[in-house]
């Protein structure tokens, strides 16, 4: 007995697919996200795990242009609220660092030697390269885990942490702190 195929499975009814749906699929992203290359990135990966998995689809539940926009529109608020997160933690950062820039210590002498330090420190992060220093900033000073890292670069979690371990080795190279 021969097991059913999808006909989502054939590359020419799935072109077909595509160009009677991929319009809405896009609208019901880009009405999200209000941003046209993140509504397309939206439409690629859903027609991708369509294409992936056509078996998913079940015709018995509802028509596929509605399941087709449904998986978008789900994709793309995952996006915008990732985007928001994100926003958040960029006004943490700031406010973080603009607390620790107010402070007025009534100790000039170790005062004198934090601000030095601060600065041999920010010279070494500005000597790092822009994806290892992002990295160590929103690790050490914004909290957040190489996974969580990753997915806000959209790099693989072992490159997140990566550019985390390499970054820490040149700051230690550069500022002369023992390894």
């Amino acid at each position: 007995m021969a097991i059913p195929v999808s006909p989502l499975g054939d590359p020419q009814a799935f072109a077909r697919v595509y160009d009677e749906h991929a319009r809405g699929v896009y609208a019901a992203a880009l009405k999200i996200l209000g941003d046209h290359a993140q509504a397309q990135d939206v439409t690629q990966d859903v027609f991708l795990r369509l294409w992936r998995r056509p078996g998913a689809y079940d015709a018995s539940r509802g028509q596929l242009g509605p399941y087709l926009r449904l998986m978008a529109r789900s994709r793309a608020l995952d996006l915008w609220r990732e985007g928001q997160a994100a926003g958040r933690m960029g006004d943490r950062l700031k406010v973080v660092a603009s607390v620790a820039e107010e402070r007025v210590e009534e100790a000039p002498a170790p005062a004198a030697e934090r601000d030095e330090a601060r600065g041999l420190v920010r010279s070494a992060l500005r000597a790092l390269p822009e994806a290892q220093r992002e990295a160590i900033v929103l690790a050490y000073w914004g909290g957040m885990t190489a996974d969580e890292i990753a997915r806000r670069a959209r790099v693989p979690l072992g490159t997140a942490k990566s550019r985390i371990r390499l970054g820490l080795a040149r700051l230690r190279e550069e500022y002369g702190a023992p390894a």
